[in-house]
């Protein structure tokens, strides 16, 4: 319950490729349990296991791992056979290699390219080629690189700047949870930077867990935040750990030994507040449990520290667009 959720943005965006590519979506939606009225509220957000779900059945439906974005399709399996293709390598960078290698070999596959600059290695998407008019695709493929190197080594691949080729989207609140970096946009090129030393590192992965792991990647990867070590993340999870009893703020900054001035530095700095951090807990705990039958409204409102079910009711809605009542009518 203490994932985060995903906006309602990203779903839209997927379906975008599914309605050109023809596909009437509304029995898939109908199937998991999206109502197309919560997919609407621009504010709304889902359970990241209902996001993944969503990926994996419009792949299937459309026998396409690009999601109708390509310019052909790259049919189901592809990533499959790229990982087994990958999984003997003796280090990321032979991975990393063989892997976009393999999807050269397809004419009509988006490009990526990795380059060395000096200590630094970038990892490079064309995507000047691409249909993508929200993103989705270019986003995609950056998040799913990044996450299955870091996968393959046993270790989050720490990230030193996130640039896309493009303005910054409405939606580009949402990328500080796709890559924990600083961030450029209106770049030459869309790409990752990262330190050189991770290429060196070996492949920690086997068979045998590659078989786990595709049983829900890569959609699994674009659903999971990168949650990083920025300080935020910290007290995110710092505060999932004890929600119960929700901490303020000046508790949290002497549990990490600062001021309470410096800790809300800290956050301005990475353009948040504690108060805006513990409000998006508060609103993923309460997706979580809207979406199950497990407790009433009031026990969500109790759980989450509100001393009135209407003021949970108003938080919600500001949260989300939606009330919780609302909410749990359509999931």
């Amino acid at each position: 319950m203490r994932e985060r959720t995903i906006a309602s943005h990203f779903a839209r965006a997927a379906l975008v490729g599914a309605r050109r590519r023809g596909f009437d979506y509304s029995g898939l939606l109908l199937q998991l349990g999206i109502s197309p009225e919560l997919l609407d509220e621009p504010r709304a957000r889902i359970a990241p296991e209902l996001f993944t779900q969503l990926i994996q059945n419009l792949w299937q439906a459309l026998d396409d791992e690009c999601l109708g974005f390509g310019n052909a399709p790259s049919k189901t399996g592809s990533f499959a056979m790229m990982c087994h293709a990958i999984i003997h390598c003796r280090s990321l960078e032979k991975a990393l290699q063989r892997g976009l290698l393999f999807y050269s070999l397809f004419p009509e596959a988006p490009r990526l390219s990795l380059s060395h600059e000096d200590e630094w290695v970038r990892l490079s998407l064309d995507d000047s080629q691409l249909w993508d008019p929200d993103h989705f695709l270019s986003e995609s493929l950056l998040v799913i690189w990044h996450r299955l190197g870091s996968w393959l080594i046993g270790q989050r691949i720490r990230l030193e700047q996130a640039s896309f080729s493009y303005p910054k989207p409405a939606h580009g609140a949402e990328y500080d949870l796709l890559f924990s970096c600083p961030l450029a946009f209106s770049a030459p090129q869309s790409s990752l930077v990262f330190h050189s030393r991770y290429l060196h590192m070996p492949l920690l992965q086997d068979e045998r867990t590659l078989k786990h792991f595709l049983e829900r990647s890569p959609a699994d990867l674009l659903s999971r935040p990168d949650d990083g070590n920025s300080l935020s993340s910290r007290l995110r999870r710092l505060l999932s750990h004890d929600s119960a009893r929700w901490p303020d703020l000046e508790a949290v900054a002497a549990h990490l030994h600062i001021s309470p001035q410096t800790l809300r530095r800290h956050l301005r700095e990475e353009g948040t507040s504690f108060q805006e951090l513990k409000d998006q807990l508060r609103r993923d705990i309460a997706i979580y449990h809207l979406g199950r039958a497990d407790l009433s409204l009031q026990q969500i409102a109790e759980q989450l520290g509100f001393s009135e079910p209407s003021a949970f009711h108003r938080a919600f809605k500001k949260w989300t667009g939606l009330t919780p009542g609302a909410y749990r009518a359509q999931v």
